[in-house]
């Protein structure tokens, strides 16, 4: 027997041994494969903000993708696992000005290119550490294939796309309101911004004959018109008419107008609307024609059209607003009010909505193929009641604002008029006069949203169109990805796959919960609860955390992750080391051909309806069964029952039977090592490399038993 077994398996010895020994065999690669018998498997794995360390998060989708790529490669399929990391436009600038702001400086004493150079490097590192780390935790992915959201080529197939769109009149600039975040200095999408409750003031303003509800008094100089509904008795007789409002520095003339979206059992019944300040009052404006009167600048500062207000925040000036038209004897009374407030989802200040210049994509008949893909079947999504949710939010989507404010990213490949703002697509930075007017073009200084770049990962990093890659490995199979970007990423990447290529980017989505803590919570350094991979793969092994992960966990679900946890799968990875060591110790010597008693061939015949079962959940992406299945015949039939049942029989007189349950068990532990394989990697193949006789070189590439 191996020397190896006669002390306690140790992670920390293994594991880099283990896998140097996986990247240099160079069968990561699908293209050096042996023994391939099936068409291809695909996942293109969701990148990794290059900007920080592998947390929790990564570690599980790490560890689902690995299991799925293992098994697919152990059936003989050409599997392609394609690893990469993403720039992460505006959550990694928010990073790098929270290291800036500890080294006491600013983002707006740099010129842009020096932000942008500096964020470069910081990446670059963080970067290697990304990638590092997956390696610790086993990823199996073909890292000669390695691609970046700001690789070149990615990036011209991001511009093509914004080019064709353009072209097929699906990507417009136009002023609509955007949500824009006065401390980061930029608009952002909605799916960017966080929905809180919070608790303010509602004040009642005499405005002429009418009496209007607010949260906002201080936007009473952007009021363009009173809006009540059109149902609403109360109001009828002025609906049409002009009136002359009172305000602390003039009066306002205001048209009253009837729309439905007006809640008659909200405050009064009447409305002020602030088309430039509010995204309700902005369709509004749209639909009567109305004009939108900024006094609100990007700073979150009243403008000169606030008059005396001029230069308050907007805190400071809602004071002085209530203050004096109290002392007008305008405000008739206030009463606490709780509603939902739109935040940043980054520094969580309060969203300011702004009209201005953006670049917009027209969302709605995307949204409808994707939709249409997702009910016809071309597209699985795990779990499933998420199909309705998908479907749902898309069937409801607005235009999505593609411009972000920041230094940070692709740059909108487009020029801009001087004079009159007109704006024109030029990836090839050749044009130079306006076609409109004439006058002279200047670079758009801003970056693409991050979405707009990685939903288009799938196909981009194969090298569409003309890639060969893209030939073989398009659509791809699986898409594996954490719940809550369910909007954020997945359902572009379906729109822009079906966009560019007419076909859906992947042909299952599953989608994983988030990691909590022992408690149910989740997990943040200021909690002091987080746990670090690295860290816990170094004290248990990778296996007793890829386990920990996986087992009993169901796609879809938040699970609570602790290390006692953690610790009962290390236990787990020695029971399966000292079952080895007994079958090993106790077969060593025996060659002669052996046949099976009646009771062996009941054990193996069991054992083989366990592995279909198991092979079943695999197909069927219930990897949580599978591990668990493994885990229960493991530790409660193998080694508590039929190892102890074949201790007689081993240690006994009658020959023809201790032969025939030591072929048994070693016929069990060569395909319970496979089915273990894409869970328990560094263990099973290490394992694997020290058994006397095997047919395959390596378990990596053994094949599945059937």
């Amino acid at each position: 027997m191996n020397s190896k077994f006669t002390k306690p398996y140790n992670p920390t010895e293994n594991e880099s041994v283990i896998y140097e020994l996986w990247e240099q065999s160079g069968y990561f690669n699908p293209d050096n494969l042996p023994n391939v018998t099936e068409g291809p498997f695909t996942i293109i794995m969701p990148p990794p903000n290059a900007n920080g360390q592998i947390h929790a998060g990564h570690a599980l989708f790490v560890t689902l993708e690995d299991i799925m790529i293992r098994y697919k490669r152990m059936r003989g399929f050409k599997t392609l696992w394609l690893p990469g990391t993403d720039h992460a436009g505006f959550e990694t600038q928010v990073v790098y000005e929270k290291k800036l702001e500890k080294e006491g400086r600013s983002r707006f004493n740099l010129s842009r290119e020096e932000l942008y150079a500096e964020i470069m490097d910081f990446v670059q590192a963080n970067k290697k550490a990304t990638e590092n780390g997956m390696r610790q935790l086993g990823a199996s992915c073909d890292w000669s294939r390695e691609k970046f959201t700001l690789d070149p080529d990615i990036i011209q197939t991001v511009y093509a796309t914004f080019k064709q769109m353009s072209d097929d009149g699906l990507v417009y600039r136009g002023e609509r309101i955007t949500n824009w975040c006065t401390k980061h200095q930029t608009s952002l999408s909605d799916l960017e911004t966080l929905s809180e409750t919070r608790k303010d003031k509602l004040y009642y303003m005499q405005y002429g004959p009418l009496v209007v509800a607010t949260v906002r008094p201080e936007t009473m100089f952007g009021d363009v018109a009173v809006a009540v509904n059109p149902d609403d008795e109360r109001y009828r007789q002025y609906i049409g008419q002009d009136i002359l409002a009172q305000t602390p520095i003039g009066e306002l003339k205001l048209k009253v107008i009837a729309d439905e979206a007006v809640e008659k059992d909200f405050g009064t019944g009447a409305l002020k609307i602030t088309p430039a300040h509010d995204a309700n009052d902005f369709e509004i404006g749209l639909r009567h024609n109305l004009p939108s009167v900024e006094v609100i600048d990007r700073y979150g500062k009243l403008n000169e059209k606030a008059g005396k207000y001029a230069g308050l925040k907007i805190e400071a000036a809602r004071e002085a607003v209530v203050r004096d038209l109290t002392e007008l004897g305008l405000l008739l009374k206030t009463e606490d009010y709780e509603h939902d407030v739109s935040v940043c989802y980054k520094c969580g200040r309060v969203i300011e909505p702004r009209i201005i210049p953006q670049w917009f994509v027209k969302m709605k008949n995307l949204a409808e193929q994707a939709v249409k893909a997702v009910k016809n079947k071309k597209i699985q999504i795990i779990p499933n009641h998420q199909e309705k949710v998908f479907c749902h939010w898309l069937d409801n989507i607005r235009d999505w604002n593609i411009s972000r404010q920041i230094a940070w990213g692709i740059p909108i490949p487009a020029k801009l008029c001087e004079k009159c703002d007109y704006a024109v697509v030029d990836i090839e930075n050749q044009k130079t006069d306006c076609p409109k007017c004439g006058g002279r073009l200047i670079k758009d200084p801003d970056t693409f949203d991050t979405w707009f770049s990685s939903g288009q990962w799938p196909y981009a990093t194969l090298g569409y169109p003309t890639g060969e890659d893209y030939r073989n490995f398009y659509p791809t199979d699986v898409m594996e990805t954490a719940g809550d970007i369910l909007f954020f990423w997945v359902a572009r990447m379906v729109m822009f796959g079906l966009y560019r290529t007419g076909q859906v980017p992947f042909q299952t989505v599953y989608l994983h919960g988030l990691v909590r803590d022992a408690k149910n919570q989740k997990m943040s350094k200021s909690k002091g609860n987080v746990i670090d991979p690295a860290v816990i793969a170094r004290k248990y092994g990778t296996d007793a955390l890829r386990m920990a992960l996986v087992t009993g966990n169901a796609a879809g679900t938040d699970m609570a992750l602790s290390e006692d946890r953690i610790k009962g799968y290390k236990h787990f990875a020695n029971k399966i080391w000292n079952i080895t060591r007994f079958i090993l110790e106790n077969s060593q010597g025996q060659n002669s051909p052996v046949d099976l008693v009646p009771a062996d061939e009941k054990l193996l015949a069991e054992f083989r309806a366990l592995t279909a079962d198991i092979t079943t959940d695999m197909e069927n992406f219930r990897f949580h069964l599978a591990s668990e299945k493994i885990y229960q015949y493991t530790w409660h039939t193998l080694a508590d029952v039929i190892l102890e049942e074949s201790k007689p029989l081993i240690f006994g007189n009658n020959e023809s039977n201790r032969l025939s349950r030591l072929l048994t068990l070693n016929i069990i532990l060569l395909d319970l090592l496979k089915l273990l394989h894409p869970f328990m990697p560094f263990l099973t193949e290490t394992i694997w490399q020290s058994l006397p006789q095997t047919k395959e070189k390596m378990l990596l590439t053994a094949r599945w038993p059937e």
